[in-house]
């Protein structure tokens, strides 16, 4: 992973952008499982259950409902989900991120299955789950529009995708970092940052009118119903501070199959 790092500072631009996104989130995975492992003990646990919770499907008779964690990461939703007693599978592009979120799980006493994959590549038959979490992903992909269809086709129908994330494109992280308090993006290094805005600046989701470009994507995509709730951040954190904390506004876009 060292060597990794070191490419990435010195030589990004030898990198395709997709492996410079996979080797930004490897570098970041140790300080996520921290923050990860704060949430899952702290408030904002309580705070996402009462986000995701009230509007899954109803399971069928007899049997467990089946969730898909996407970007999953050190496996803060994975595990949440898995705790309430879901049957959850966890994807990511990072392997040290997955190996977080396995050490988690182990530490938590849950179960779920952590598999190395690509956002907008879904090794899983059609209808595969009854629901769909992600959490700041959709704006770190290459093509966020392939994403939703492929999301929406590993849904069964009658399945629910809830997406929450923010405008990160429309922010300088460079600027960001220097808000003060404490919050997702204070911790990071100069070096890390510039990386970050690189990437940015190179994303679709860059230059798109979010979330109503989300919305009108839902419906392209083929979802029955797509409606956003802009009002998300302040109820996870309505203190506006925490390590997990983010100054740019969460919206929450939930879409029925």
């Amino acid at each position: 992973m060292m060597q990794q790092a070191t490419a990435l500072e010195t030589t990004p631009a030898a990198f395709s952008l997709e492996e410079r996104i996979r080797l930004y989130w490897t570098r970041r995975a140790e300080g996520f499982g921290d923050v990860r492992r704060e949430e899952l003990s702290g408030d904002e646990a309580r705070r996402w259950s009462e986000e995701i919770m009230p509007y899954l499907p109803p399971a069928e008779e007899g049997k467990t409902l089946r969730a898909l964690d996407i970007g999953a990461g050190a496996g803060f939703f994975s595990i949440l989900l898995a705790e309430r007693g879901l049957e959850v599978t966890g994807v990511d592009i990072s392997e040290a991120m997955l190996e977080q979120a396995r050490r988690l799980a182990g530490e938590r006493g849950c179960r779920v299955a952590f598999l190395r994959m690509n956002a907008t590549e879904l090794r899983f038959p059609d209808g595969s789950f009854d629901v769909i979490v992600s959490r700041n992903v959709l704006w770190t992909l290459t093509d966020p529009e392939a994403a939703y269809a492929e999301w929406r086709r590993a849904l069964r129908p009658g399945g629910v995708l809830l997406n929450f994330d923010a405008d990160y494109g429309s922010v300088d992280f460079t600027e960001l970092a220097r808000l003060r308090g404490r919050h997702a993006h204070a911790r990071m290094d100069a070096a890390m940052l510039e990386e970050c805005e690189r990437i940015r600046r190179a994303l679709p989701l860059s230059n798109r009118p979010r979330p109503l470009w989300d919305v009108d994507a839902l419906r392209r995509a083929g979802f029955a119903r797509a409606e956003c709730d802009a009002t998300l951040s302040r109820r996870v954190y309505p203190g506006g501070d925490g390590a997990a904390y983010n100054p740019v506004p969460m919206f929450a876009l939930r879409a029925v199959r």
